[in-house]
């Protein structure tokens, strides 16, 4: 809170503080050091300060001038505790009027304000003018409140938002005083001196050299060596002999005493008492001095009647009145509300609005705290990553030096090796070599005998002797069996280009999709889910499995695994509630599941024609409800349903029949082929019909030639019980031959091959089950039905309401798929 009470020009604690037309508040001293007088004033100034600007008089002349020609001031002017009122002051406030002039930039009479560093918050404050000599400070500061503000055209800046008002003939009393400010600043001093004097009462001068626990009191004070000394230390570290003969013993000092007993002692400054230059009086300063003591606060007047208190306020001013303001005739027009009303009504303003910045100071401590507990986790993470990297590098270098050993195995080794094939290629030259030189010398003393029989006799020996030792060196024989190069190159090219690259990578699993409901959609049997990554997220994702339950609570099951963040699975049961989530992977793992988003499916299905899926030669109208061909072949279309499970019955009006042709009807896989009639493949069940008869086909096998076509206006119904796995067929409500096919079993979807001469306008929804034909009873075989079809009420007062088309009687239907087939979109 100090901040809030302290001066934005002078940076302390606010003395006599008055609120400004801005509603900031700043001091009354402060006030008159940077109010100053802008240059449409200048032809108001009195002659002597006009004088002093253009005719070179000195300033002294000048002041004396101006305090001779101006007049006494008509109003007292708050001037602190106290303020001097003679005519000395008129010649200082003269002088300070003047110097004002010659601080201000150019001599323009406007005072800069560019921020610097010579106050708190950059306002560059003139600075204050001595008294003259012979003059007391008192005096000096009475002439500055009553001369400065005695110039019409003087202004003043607001430090905070720079805004400027102009002064009016009472000069700075014009503004309020903010009383309630002076209080809570007294009520702070008097709290802050409290609360210094008991820590200052408690800190009592103690020994520095004692070595007890705790130190004694100090008894004296060395003032050349600035050492506190109890009477022991004193005379076992310092005695009064030798060197320290000369040093000056004094008492230690005593604590410094709180700024509320200075100002107890002081009654006569707190009180406000009169200078000998003459005193000022200060409207309301009673009461604000009254709240800093034990006596009650008193009311604060109105400036102008001084004897009357504030009854009033003047919603228009923004400001409290007296009763005799009113009756002057001041606030006639504006709007006066009663003083304590207001009172009242603002205080619950200000409360609300408290309430309002308390909840914001509420979050912004949770925020703080939050961001001290990331100070926390970051410290920690910080520690437990330099852990993991010191532990991750030694045991690099613990598998560097146990590589390292092997290699210096295989090098001792080799080593080995070699110098054992040295040394025995030695030895076994060096054993030859001595036979060979033995028989030399031999040999040698043999040639020497003159006996020719008796050489005669070993000569042959000594010969194949020596050719055979001749022989034994035999080529290769003397060169070395291992070369002295050692054929170990260490590769340390790529280990060191990897210790250089060895870098952090991101190891983070993958945060949790979020699940874009807007865009999670159902459709007849099929779901559409959407999911984005959260924002911010700095972890990689290389894909997202998406998971669907059975729609009865069972387990859950992968449908989806790709990069994109939209997919549509069809081929679900009707009228069923399945739960689906995703999660996302990537190098690291999987990540979190998101949160379970149901969806339910439709009770009754509905389908239209498939533009994707039907020949080029189709033409699709009235919103695919409406299909035509414009080729004289037979072509097919799908419908957008599929069924594996569960009764349906549609039905498909024929709009328009020329030339007798053959339309085909039925169902279909989804890979059945386009361009010719239904049924001709093993792909499509399907009755086709001319003006006078129908068969069935399948495998372009007929079969069943049975009376009874179609024409303009006909409708064909299509009954498909995949329960029983039959397939039968309708003309205008009564059933067309026998069963048409059996054994049908699969997903299937509705199909239909027509040529130009026919025209099927719009195709019929599909119930869950099929009510009879009128307003009756319910059919036993419908009552014993499963499934999960909807009520039997709501079904039969969807029929009454014409909402669902008739069919045949006694065929209870439903809708259970459990086949899917996916179809994935780039989000």
């Amino acid at each position: 809170m100090e901040e809030e009470l302290k001066c934005p020009v002078c940076g302390s604690l606010f003395r006599e503080p008055i609120i400004l037309p801005c509603s900031h508040n700043v001091c009354l001293p402060c006030a008159r050091t940077i109010a100053v007088q802008t240059p449409d004033g200048e032809q108001h100034l009195p002659p002597p300060l006009l004088h002093s600007r253009g005719s070179g008089l000195p300033a002294g002349a000048a002041a004396a001038a101006a305090a001779a020609a101006a007049p006494p001031p008509d109003h007292e002017t708050p001037a602190g505790p106290a303020c001097g009122g003679g005519g000395s002051g008129s010649a200082a406030g003269g002088d300070h009027a003047d110097k004002l002039s010659l601080f201000s930039e150019t001599d323009s009479g406007y005072g800069s304000y560019t921020p610097s560093l010579k106050s708190p918050n950059g306002v560059r404050v003139l600075p204050t003018v001595p008294a003259p000599p012979g003059s007391s400070a008192a005096a000096a500061r009475g002439a500055a409140c009553c001369s400065l503000p005695s110039a019409s055209s003087s202004s003043i800046t607001c430090p905070q938002c720079h805004r400027s008002a102009s002064l009016d003939h009472r000069g700075l009393r014009g503004f309020r005083r903010n009383r309630l400010l002076e209080a809570i600043v007294q009520r702070h001093q008097q709290g802050r001196g409290a609360a210094h004097g008991a820590s200052t009462a408690a800190a009592v001068a103690v020994c520095q050299l004692c070595d007890r626990t705790p130190p004694e009191p100090a008894a004296t004070l060395c003032e050349q060596c600035d050492v506190l000394y109890c009477a022991a230390c004193q005379l076992k570290c310092h005695p009064s002999r030798g060197p320290f003969a000369k040093h000056r013993l004094v008492s230690p000092p005593p604590p410094p005493r709180a700024p509320a007993e200075a100002a107890s002692a002081s009654p006569g400054a707190a009180q406000g008492a009169p200078s000998a230059g003459g005193s000022c009086k200060s409207p309301g300063a009673t009461g604000a001095g009254a709240a800093g003591g034990g006596a009650a606060r008193k009311y604060a007047t109105c400036p102008d009647h001084e004897m009357e208190n504030y009854s009033m306020y003047c919603v228009s001013c923004r400001a409290p009145v007296c009763y005799l303001c009113l009756e002057e005739g001041r606030h006639g027009k504006h709007e006066v509300k009663p003083l304590g009303t207001m009172w009242k009504q603002h205080k619950a303003q200000l409360s609300q609005a408290l309430n309002g910045v308390s909840d914001k100071a509420k979050e912004a401590k949770e925020f703080l705290v939050q961001l001290k507990n990331i100070l926390q986790q970051i410290q920690e993470n910080g520690l437990d990553h330099e852990a993991c990297l010191v532990a991750q590098c030694d045991a690099l270098v613990d598998a560097l030096t146990r590589q390292k050993a092997k290699l210096l195995t295989k090098i001792t080794k080799e080593r080995e090796n070699k110098l054992k094939m040295v040394w025995d290629q030695i030895s076994h030259c060096t054993l030859k070599l001595r036979q060979s030189t033995g028989l030399m010398e031999y040999c040698l003393e043999v040639i020497k005998e003159n006996d020719p029989s008796g050489f005669l006799q070993i000569s042959d020996a000594l010969i194949k002797r020596v050719q055979v030792s001749q022989e034994q060196w035999v080529k290769g024989a003397l060169e070395p069996k291992v070369s002295a190069e050692f054929e170990l190159t260490l590769d340390s090219g790529p280990l060191l280009q990897a210790i250089h690259q060895l870098d952090f990578i991101q190891m983070k699993l993958p945060p949790v999709p979020l699940l874009q409901l807007e865009k999670c959609c159902t459709r007849n049997n099929s779901v559409t889910l959407a999911w984005r990554t959260p924002p911010f997220t700095h972890s990689t994702v290389d894909g997202y499995i998406l998971e669907l339950d059975d729609g009865d609570g069972g387990q859950f099951r992968e449908v989806y695994v790709g990069k994109e963040t939209l997919c549509t699975i069809d081929g679900l049961h009707f009228n069923s509630t399945y739960n689906a989530r995703v999660k996302a992977f990537n190098s690291s793992g999987v990540g979190p599941y998101s949160k379970t988003v149901v969806l339910q499916t439709s009770d009754v299905a509905w389908f239209t024609f498939d533009p994707n899926s039907g020949h080029r030669d189709i033409i699709l109208s009235n919103d695919n409800q409406t299909a035509t061909c414009s080729s004289y072949d037979d072509r097919v279309v799908l419908g957008t349903a599929a069924f594996s499970k569960g009764v349906h019955y549609w039905e498909l009006h024929v709009d328009r029949y020329d030339n007798h042709p053959d339309p085909a009807f039925g169902v279909a896989r989804a890979s059945v082929g386009k361009d010719m009639m239904l049924g001709k493949d093993d792909k499509a069940w399907a009755m086709y019909v001319d003006s006078n008869r129908s068969w069935f086909m399948h495998c372009s096998s007929h079969t069943n030639r049975t009376e009874g076509g179609v024409c303009k206006g006909a409708t064909v119904g299509v009954l498909l019980d995949l329960n029983e796995h039959t397939l039968t067929f309708f003309i205008n409500g009564q059933q067309q031959g026998p069963t048409a096919f059996s054994h049908v079993d699969g997903v299937f979807m509705p199909a239909l091959s027509l040529n130009r001469n026919v025209q099927v306008p719009r195709t019929l929804q599909v119930r869950a089950r099929l009510p009879p034909p009128a307003p009756a009873p319910l059919p036993v075989g419908l009552q014993s039905a499963p499934g999960k079809g909807g009520s039997k009420e709501a079904v039969r007062g969807a029929v009454q309401a014409g909402s669902l088309p008739t069919g045949p009687p006694g065929h209870p239907l439903e809708t259970v798929l459990s086949g899917m087939m996916f179809s994935c979109l780039s989000a």
